[in-house]
């Protein structure tokens, strides 16, 4: 268990390496000619083994997206941001294959067609003292930033819409429930979410104030079901 807490950290931890100044606007632009957006770079697991999840430009029913391939694989693109305010944040998404057999509830299932992730620099005292430990484990094998507090959304097949849980493996990753079921595939859902006001439903338990956000990722894994899935996000905008 102690490894795999210490991995999902680590991961996340990949998504701070690269920090640039950013202000409200686009954070995600797909370019016309195919190339990934530069501000941002794939990352897996330490010493991972196993496949990548796939990422590549695409434009589909004119919108420029990026198009996310889980096989089996795990894998996040991620983009570092300097500390920055907790305001709002927007996309589009689209699920063409979805995980029939992912359970976020059980570590056997704890797989997802598609997330959008934000990174939070919530302090460190105010977690319990396990917890602390911890997170400065994994600082202290880590060359990179570990954030302390990671906020997925997911769109998920089984579990209600509004579902709040916190990851299998590690309460530092608390998973939203935005979209559920298959009634809504193959076309684009917009979403807008108030940062401040998610982090405090789902980490208020242990942290009263908003803390700045560091990062944030889009990804999919379906290594743990085995699985397969295609989804697609756009338009990533952090806004006032």
């Amino acid at each position: 268990m102690l490894a795999r807490h210490f991995r999902c950290l680590a991961a996340a931890s990949l998504a701070l390496s690269l920090t640039a100044p950013v202000g409200a606007g686009p954070l995600l632009e797909v370019d016309a000619g195919g190339a990934l957006p530069s501000a941002w770079h794939v990352a897996g697991l330490p010493q991972q083994t196993k496949p990548f999840t796939r990422f590549s430009a695409v434009e589909l029913d004119g919108h420029r997206a990026l198009k996310i391939e889980a096989d089996a694989s795990y894998g996040n693109l991620v983009r570092s941001l300097p500390p920055t305010p907790a305001t709002h944040l927007a996309w589009q998404w689209r699920v063409e294959r979805p995980l029939l057999n992912a359970d976020l509830r059980l570590r056997s299932g704890d797989d997802s067609e598609v997330k959008v992730c934000v990174f939070f620099d919530e302090p460190i005292d105010k977690l319990s003292f396990l917890e602390r430990q911890f997170v400065r484990h994994a600082r202290a094998r880590s060359v990179e930033p570990v954030p302390t507090a990671t906020v997925c959304y997911v769109w998920d097949s089984h579990l209600p819409q509004g579902t709040a849980l916190a990851n299998a493996f590690t309460r530092r990753l608390r998973y939203l429930v935005l979209e559920s079921g298959t009634d809504r595939l193959d076309r684009w859902v917009a979403e807008r979410r108030d940062l401040a006001a998610d982090f405090l439903r789902l980490f208020g338990d242990e942290c009263d104030s908003v803390p700045p956000v560091v990062g944030v990722a889009v990804g999919a894994d379906a290594d743990n079901t085995r699985s397969h899935s295609i989804a697609y996000v756009g338009d990533l905008v952090l806004e006032p």
